[in-house]
């Protein structure tokens, strides 16, 4: 009987003792005393990966200003699109479609919507018309008309040409979600007059109204003057700086990182009608430096 009752006592406590170690664990997974949760149980969603960069797009379509469309590379004040450093077929340029496509495949599966004069502003009308042939690559260049005004005055603002990039970058991705693009700096144009002021003929057909903000008065070396280039100055790296911002937010967009800005255009490089745009030779670097970048699985540094 007592061993019965010795048994009974034990049962009862360990009884008590197991319903309180329940309690006590029901405590700490409220947040008592038990140890942090583990680094598995707050693990964060594994970021979507960043599509590789095709290197050999089978496709191009070129949008932008006169630079692209090859304006006095061939003869004076006219274009030249057969000299386009993005979509032209000379064979002294070697433009990137040539190089990315081969010559057969360039003539069929590239195209150049670029127009002479164009500003930022122009962007989605020449976008609306690229995104109808469906091309793999979009070049862009464009941003040197819109500071070459008649007057420093009438540059357009930063945040308009910041709003007006990124409404193209909008409208390019509703039909196009997985085109790559690539964006080229504007050139340096505070080089480009430094350059071609020592020719008597370029500064002649500067006279008829090319950038008149930088190249208005070229002789002029006064403080005037020299506040008014330092301005077109500022504004074209302000330019750059929102290309390259807004094409880092999109996935497939890839920024030269200020390689035609930096490039150093001489005199063979520059067209002999108007000693401003480029030449065929000018034309060739630009093409050369866009296939660097393009070919390149990761963006080349300056």
């Amino acid at each position: 009987m007592r061993n019965r009752r010795h048994r009974s006592r034990t049962a009862v406590a360990l009884a008590a003792a197991a319903l309180l170690g329940t309690s006590l664990g029901a405590c700490d997974a409220q947040g008592g005393n038990s140890p942090a949760p583990g680094p598995s149980a707050h693990r964060k969603p594994s970021p979507r990966p960043t599509p590789a960069w095709d290197t050999t797009p089978r496709s191009l379509a070129a949008v932008g200003d006169s630079i692209t469309r090859g304006f006095d590379a061939c003869s004076v004040l006219s274009d030249c699109p057969e000299a386009s450093w993005a979509t032209g077929t000379d064979v002294e340029v070697k433009s990137l479609a040539t190089r990315l496509l081969g010559k057969e495949r360039a003539a069929s599966h590239s195209w150049n919507h670029a127009k002479t004069g164009a500003r930022m502003a122009d962007l989605t009308g020449q976008v609306q018309q690229a995104v109808t042939e469906r091309p793999e690559l979009v070049t862009v260049m464009v941003g040197a008309n819109d500071a070459c005004r008649p007057s420093v005055g009438a540059m357009t603002p930063v945040g308009e040409f910041r709003a007006d990039f990124e409404e193209a970058m909008r409208t390019l991705r509703r039909s196009l979600p997985k085109a790559q693009v690539y964006v080229a700096s504007v050139p340096d144009l505070k080089r480009l007059w430094s350059q071609g002021r020592t020719n008597a003929l370029g500064k002649q057909v500067w006279k008829l109204g090319i950038c008149s903000a930088m190249l208005a008065d070229p002789d002029d070396l006064g403080a005037a003057a020299s506040e008014r280039r330092a301005r077109v100055q500022d504004r074209v790296v302000a330019y750059n700086e929102v290309l390259e911002e807004v094409c880092d937010e999109d996935r497939r967009c890839r920024y030269d990182g200020g390689a035609v800005f930096d490039y150093r255009f001489d005199g063979d490089q520059l067209s002999h009608w108007d000693w401003f745009h480029p030449s065929k030779n000018g034309q060739a670097r630009l093409a050369e430096l866009a296939h660097r970048q393009v070919t390149s699985r990761k963006p080349v540094a300056r």
